[in-house]
């Protein structure tokens, strides 16, 4: 068998019988682990370093170097250069949170409908494989994605600031609180005494509300 490619060796499946490849030595240059295609038996190796055949035995045997010896064959940035890189990043803001719901129109009914967002049309979600809509929130979005929620809409924690949350800026609570009240919108508030009310959408989504800095 001629030397084999890194590729197509770890694309044989994992039940084809290793001794079917020991008609000739087949070897593998050094390559990571996890670029591979590989058994789980064999990722405890930090790094492959060569794979044999072996003729006489119709078996494989894997001879890996240690972890240090492998690490010490690989140039890696030193920290000076990562924290120069890290000190040369300009964040300035945040563009938007994705928001998963089960049914967009449902959704809707409650960030548009009820708390009055408006729909972006700079922001079309027909070229997404998914439904949607994005909904401006002051300079921010929320997006909407109808996609399935890995996350349970049971059993989460009663105060929304415990939970995973979104959170906006509103001018003044009053009116909000005042909304909810008349519309049976459950909410809760802060734990703490801050200014702030926490509502979940349809698909449990915790929404916290705060008033806007002065």
């Amino acid at each position: 068998m001629a030397a084999l490619g890194v590729t197509n060796f770890f694309k044989l499946p994992v039940s084809v019988p290793y001794a079917m490849l020991a008609s000739k030595k087949a070897s593998i240059k050094s390559a990571a682990l996890d670029e591979l295609f590989v058994p789980s038996c064999m990722k405890q190796i930090s790094r492959l370093h060569c794979f044999n055949v072996d003729d006489k035995r119709g078996m494989c045997r894997l001879i890996a170097k240690s972890s240090s010896e492998a690490l010490a064959e690989e140039s890696f940035a030193t920290d000076e250069d990562i924290a120069a890189t890290v000190n040369s990043l300009e964040f300035s803001g945040v563009h938007h949170v994705g928001v998963l719901c089960e049914n967009l129109e449902r959704s809707m009914e409650f960030y548009c409908g009820l708390l009055g967002l408006e729909t972006n049309p700079n922001r079309p979600n027909s070229k997404l494989p998914y439904r949607g809509a994005w909904l401006n929130v002051g300079s921010e979005m929320i997006h909407l994605m109808e996609l399935p929620n890995p996350d349970p809409t049971t059993g989460r924690p009663e105060q929304g600031a415990e939970d995973r949350h979104v959170c906006v800026f509103v001018k003044d609570l009053k009116p909000l609180k005042a909304l909810f009240d008349k519309t049976g919108t459950l909410y809760t508030t802060s734990m703490y005494g801050r200014v702030q009310l926490f509502a979940r959408d349809p698909d449990g989504n915790t929404v916290e509300f705060q008033e806007t800095r002065k």
